[in-house]
């Protein structure tokens, strides 16, 4: 029995089902939209409206844009050969946040994962092949998470792009900046040894 009334019960229902988000997180969600004045509610709800209309996905890139073209894919001072391959827009902004990469990008909207169902043909990877075969790249990134559907995901791409002479490379995984050795497990210390560079 709900002590809430049903459309109070239905918005909390809606957060509830975002990633992420528990039942009491939903709650208090709802109950700041019902504070909101009619106006701040309006342009909340317009907003989402907006964007679920003008967003759409870049035909380059595969990145997530409001234009015909992104802003990175359309922007001439970009490295246009270097590819770096990640799984979603977020992890886009993520690398650009670091600002030391100035290439391009593709997003693959997932990774290969049997387990859950999705396979080669249901994330964009012949959008990358296809960007690849017309002969403009010279080197692919793979900057996919470092997990089995990653590296899964990372291999068979590879193999695909083997056949077309491109330089294909991975980010170096290894020890985080302030980590300590000994909480390090088998797996990040032979990449760290692995990825090991000149000083």
């Amino acid at each position: 029995m709900s002590f809430f009334p049903s459309a109070l019960d239905d918005l909390v229902e809606k957060f509830a089902s975002l990633p992420g988000v528990g039942l009491k997180s939903a709650q208090r969600m709802a109950f700041h939209i019902l504070s909101l004045s009619d106006e701040e509610a309006g342009d909340f709800a317009r907003a989402i409206l907006n964007a679920k209309s003008n967003v759409h996905t870049c035909p380059v890139c595969q990145n997530l844009t409001d234009q015909e073209e992104c802003s990175i894919c359309r922007s001439a001072a970009r490295d246009g050969e270097v590819i770096c391959v990640v799984t979603s827009p977020k992890d886009v902004a993520a690398i650009e946040r670091a600002r030391e990469y100035n290439g391009k990008y593709h997003v693959l909207h997932g990774v290969i994962s049997p387990l859950n169902h999705i396979g080669p043909d249901d994330i964009r990877i012949k959008e990358l092949v296809d960007r690849v075969a017309g002969g403009q790249i010279r080197e692919v990134i793979m900057a996919m998470n470092p997990d089995t559907e990653g590296e899964t995901t990372a291999k068979y791409i590879s193999r695909l792009l083997k056949p077309f002479g491109v330089k294909v490379t991975r980010l170096a995984y290894g020890i985080p900046v302030g980590a300590s050795l000994e909480f390090a497990d088998d797996a990040t210390l032979m990449r760290a040894l692995e990825g090991r560079q000149e000083i």
